[in-house]
């Protein structure tokens, strides 16, 4: 069985697979948008939610078809009732445009394999199938053309239709067929062909391999080259970041993202037994939403799922209106802006930002009706509330900017905001300030401030992945200071984008210096390996505490079991376990230290894995291509005693787990010294790494063991 390091595999397919980058302005007129709106509409809203009389309670009722078992005849039987006479696409477009939306994603085809348009490729779709006989795509891409909208479309990568497609499986990530792919191909072709500019193209489901998104990717931007692809078509291959479905992240993402947010959880298509409650508490959930997401640099994408006759369901229309009425006051707080300047939380609510501006947006009364922005700085030209003409009150001094909210301001029965002009714009104080006290300062992984996007194969093996990291030094006097880059094997001929006080170098992690690194194996002891698992996973994360574990005691929680110890396992081996898809297992293994060391061990993996020390996560990533098996070098700090090394490992989509941990690891480290660095006392210098050239802006950074030493 051959070993592959993930490196070595990356770098194997990086020319095949390089990342095609849109026009930045393309890119840019997209991510100003903010706010859309998502349309499921199809053969399902003719259901709404019911079958044979009685509600169909599990899961989404667009994937009714699969949860309530309906055969294909019978489906096709809906099909041919569904005339959705009253759609009237105008008055989407109407909508829309009152809601305060920039853009309509419509579902050209959902996993039904029903398509909402006239193609050559089946007679199961709206044209051929139905008594309405019309191409709803045509007709509304018309209608956003008319009303001034960009026209965009959600396509299904999985098929239930297709009789070449995979059978329908609970996963939602159904491997594609060949024959399946050349469909996809086909219809997608049509789509970007026939129905003019299509300002995105949302992909959802299915599982492909690393050539085949490529290959889809690359025939979009062959068609439309400003169309933007959502990172559900599969392997990292998409322009922007979607998130998980009403995911709203409170953490910075480094790429171009958007959240997809339905009207309720239990569903996106149309669901007539459906409970909507107030509309005033939908209102302010879902402009809550909207404004942030905005503060957090994404797009707000909110679904609407209209009857089966077509018409808009009143509720949605009524709360659409209501958040369109609030933008039409404080729009230029939501459109085109930049997320939230400072990196605390305020818990009166959110930001946003121009050059010269910053939007303060009241989502609960301030304490004390003060509202304290420390270390703001810039001259202030004026205050406002928008679209009330009142002028709250401010100071300012050295420790930055108090804003006094005016009295009688109802923040109860409305969201407020509150706009600071600036003369010549502002800052504020930086992201980690790292104080450089004590040299050599060391800027690593774990003392980073983390860039995220989210990396994986498809909807089912995904995690959140790291592709920038950053620190802003803060020099305590004048002096010099000489940068060394240190690494090991684990990343040896990768290259980093390394950013230091604006200017920007390609590292190239090779060559250099090496050096044995100061420990003592023989003053090191290493326990007996257990194991606990297999549970129901994703790639990324872990399922308890990893902390001072006892394996006497159940594991993940009190309801789990207890850690097995295997007598049979040892170091330097590996070994298969038997594995479902989709499941995990961890290895643990308590080590002895007489002191502090640094000690470089192996692991091999299978799909994903996730290494641990004492709690704290080293290192984590998937297995982009699906080699059979990877290995990586990972450096542990050892602390004086006991030590606990908690592995994770991950399978996705083979039969077996590989697992493994070696100690038999040459013990050597690599270091490069850079151009020195004058700083001066009282300034930040900003500082950062990402991956030169990655396979895509989802790609992660990789770099466990990467420090910079400044000295």
């Amino acid at each position: 069985m051959k070993q592959i390091s993930i490196l070595s595999f990356l770098l194997l397919l990086v020319n095949v697979l390089a990342f095609g980058q849109h026009d930045p302005k393309a890119l840019k007129d997209w991510q100003d948008q903010k706010y859309s709106m998502f349309i499921h509409f199809g053969v399902y809203s003719e259901l709404g939610g019911v079958w044979k009389g009685k509600p169909s309670y599990r899961n989404v009722s667009e994937q009714i078809q699969a949860h309530a078992g309906i055969y294909s005849d019978e489906y096709e039987g809906v099909a041919k009732t569904f005339n959705p006479t009253k759609w009237n696409p105008d008055s989407i477009v109407s909508l829309a445009k009152k809601a305060g939306m920039r853009s309509i994603v419509i579902t050209s085809k959902h996993h039904d394999g029903f398509c909402m348009f006239k193609t050559n490729t089946t007679d199961f779709n709206i044209v051929d199938f139905t008594p309405y006989g019309k191409d709803v795509l045509k007709e509304l891409s018309e209608a956003c053309k008319r009303g001034g909208l960009r026209f965009a479309l959600y396509f299904s990568l999985i098929d239930w239709h297709f009789p070449q497609a995979s059978p329908i499986s609970g996963s939602n990530s159904d491997y594609i067929t060949p024959e399946h792919f050349e469909l996809n191909k086909k219809q997608i072709t049509e789509l970007l062909t026939n129905y003019g500019p299509v300002s995105e193209l949302w992909f959802d489901m299915g599982s492909q391999s690393a050539e085949e998104s490529r290959e889809l990717r690359d025939l979009v931007h062959k068609l439309q080259p400003d169309c933007m692809i959502g990172s559900r078509i599969g392997n990292d291959m998409g322009d922007f970041n979607v998130m998980g479905d009403n995911q709203e992240p409170d953490y910075v993402i480094g790429v171009p993202w958007q959240s997809p947010a339905s009207f309720f959880d239990e569903t996106w298509g149309y669901r007539s037994f459906q409970k909507r409650g107030k509309e005033e508490d939908k209102i302010r959930e879902k402009l809550k939403s909207l404004i942030q997401v905005t503060s957090r640099g994404g797009n707000f994408l909110l679904n609407i799922g209209p009857k089966g006759d077509g018409t808009v369901v009143d509720f949605e229309r009524d709360v659409l209106l209501s958040i369109g009425k609030w933008l039409e006051k404080n729009g230029e707080a939501i459109y085109g802006t930049d997320p939230d300047p400072f990196h605390i939380a305020f818990k009166w609510g959110s930001l946003t930002s121009r050059s010269n501006k910053i939007y303060l947006h009241l989502l609960s009364a301030p304490e004390n009706g003060q509202i304290v922005l420390p270390g703001l700085t810039g001259k202030i030209k004026n205050v406002s509330v928008l679209g009330e003409g009142l002028r709250p009150k401010y100071s300012q001094n050295a420790t930055g900017v108090k804003i006094t909210v005016p009295a009688g301001l109802d923040i109860a029965k409305e969201y407020k905001v509150i706009a600071i002009e600036f003369v010549n714009g502002f800052k504020v104080p930086p992201a980690n300030i790292v104080v450089d006290a004590v040299k050599p300062l060391v800027l690593n992984s774990h003392n980073a401030f983390k860039h995220f996007s989210s990396s994986g194969i498809d909807y089912s093996n995904r995690y959140q992945s790291t592709v920038k990291e950053s620190w802003s030094l803060s020099p305590v006097k004048n002096e010099t200071l000489t940068p060394v880059v240190y690494f090991t094997e684990n990343e040896k001929e990768k290259s980093i984008d390394l950013e230091i006080n604006g200017k920007v170098s390609v590292v190239a992690l090779k060559g250099g210096d090496s050096e044995e690194l100061k420990n003592d194996p023989g003053a090191i002891s290493w326990g007996p390996l257990y194991q606990s698992g297999s549970y129901y996973s994703g790639p990324g994360g872990v399922h308890g505490n990893l902390k001072d574990v006892d394996v006497s005691k159940p594991w993940p929680g009190d309801q789990g079991v207890v850690w097995q110890k295997r007598a049979d396992w040892k170091n330097n081996e590996t070994y298969e376990v038997k594995a479902d898809r989709n499941t995990a297992t961890y290895l643990l293994q308590e080590i002895t230290a007489d002191k502090d060391q640094p000690f470089l061990v192996r692991i091999t993996s299978g799909d994903a894995v996730t290494v641990s020390l004492n709690g704290q996560i080293l290192d984590e990533h998937n297995n982009p291509f699906k080699v059979k098996m990877m290995e990586d070098v990972i450096l542990l700090p050892l602390k004086q005693g006991k030590n606990q090394l908690i592995v994770k490992f991950y399978n996705g989509f083979q039969k077996c787990s590989t697992i493994g941990i070696a100690t038999d690891v040459k013990q050597v480290i690599y270091h490069k010294t850079l151009k020195p660095l004058s700083v001066q006392k009282g300034r930040y210098y900003p500082v950062s790494w990402k991956l030169h050239d990655p396979l895509s802006p989802h790609t992660t950074l990789g770099l466990p063991n990467v420090r910079l030493e400044l000295k």
